[in-house]
């Protein structure tokens, strides 16, 4: 009888007997059973893995905002269809670490004398559809159910704010702001400023404007202005750092210090969330996959004793 193609031969030069085959078959099925998962597996593990990391991240480490006015033009567009809306990422831990600063672009929840008079819940009465909007909320594409506002400091707990001096620029603390930021509107300019009287911030406060000076209700006349017009800082959510939607604005936030003059803060951009989850996706795929393999390796080998 012919000889198997593959065959091996004993330490003594002899083919082995027959009760060696079930053994070579049963290793050959092993091997078989050792064989790469599909790469849509992969890929789903990846991106399931991704999508729980970018949640994290956005529940304790920053989020994606939407941005739905006009008030901070051009630093952050708010423009409706045709146009597409920014999404910002906020930084929500920075504050924890550091103090609010002048200059700073930053998320804040509406305190009551914001939003007493125009604050309706975007959720529906719909349960299930509610539950559907807060997961889109966290990633972005849905707006939050609070009302929530984006502006710039101009001044801290403190501070004196005023407007305006001869040439039309806001005073803090009897000294003219550099507010390289500002946009004005076509047939607006410095002269439009709105003026008003001597406004001292009380301690744990923070004045805020829109960079849209002509087109933004902001400290100057929320609650009526004045005291009354200025933010907790206790309701700040965070920092605003990057312009992540759309891809044609992908930057950084400005944070230029108007009461430094002759200083400019530094540009920091950073990626979105989506992005750093699926970045720390793939060493914890990898380690998951090299836990899995020593922990079948350890199966087989204890099967063998």
């Amino acid at each position: 009888m012919a000889e198997p193609v593959h065959s091996s031969a004993d330490e003594d030069g002899q083919e082995p007997d027959a009760e060696s085959t079930p053994d070579s078959a049963s290793g050959r099925k092993g091997k078989k059973d050792k064989k790469k998962a599909p790469l849509w597996r992969e890929i789903l593990v990846l991106l399931g893995t991704a999508l729980v990391l970018t949640v994290l991240i956005q529940t304790f480490l920053a989020r994606v905002y939407v941005i739905p006015s006009a008030s901070m033009e051009q630093t952050l567009h708010g423009c409706t269809a045709p146009c597409f809306g920014d999404r910002v990422l906020v930084d929500k831990l920075v504050y924890d670490f550091t103090d609010i600063e002048p200059g700073e672009v930053v998320v804040f929840r509406g305190p009551p004398a914001w939003t007493a008079n125009d604050f309706q819940s975007p959720r529906s009465d719909n349960p299930i559809v509610r539950i559907f909007q807060s997961g889109l909320s966290l990633i972005g594409l849905a707006p939050p159910d609070e009302r929530d506002f984006v502006k710039r400091v101009i001044a801290v707990g403190g501070q004196t704010v005023e407007c305006c001096d001869e040439q039309h620029r806001l005073k803090v603390d009897g000294k003219p702001l550099d507010e390289p930021y500002i946009y004005w509107q076509p047939g607006t300019g410095p002269q439009d400023h709105d003026p008003f009287e001597p406004v001292k911030v009380p301690e744990g406060q923070l004045w805020v404007m829109g960079d849209n000076r002509t087109n933004s209700t902001d400290s100057r006349r929320q609650g009526g202005g004045g005291v009354n017009g200025t933010v907790p800082e206790s309701d700040v959510i965070g920092k605003a750092r990057a312009i992540v939607l759309p891809p044609s604005r992908w930057g950084g936030v400005g944070d230029h210090n108007p009461q430094a003059v002759a200083l400019g803060a530094p540009v920091w951009q950073s990626g979105i969330p989506a992005g750093a989850g699926l970045v720390a996706a793939w060493p914890v795929v990898f380690i998951g996959r090299k836990l899995r393999r020593r922990l079948t390796r350890a199966s087989q080998a204890g099967s063998v004793r």
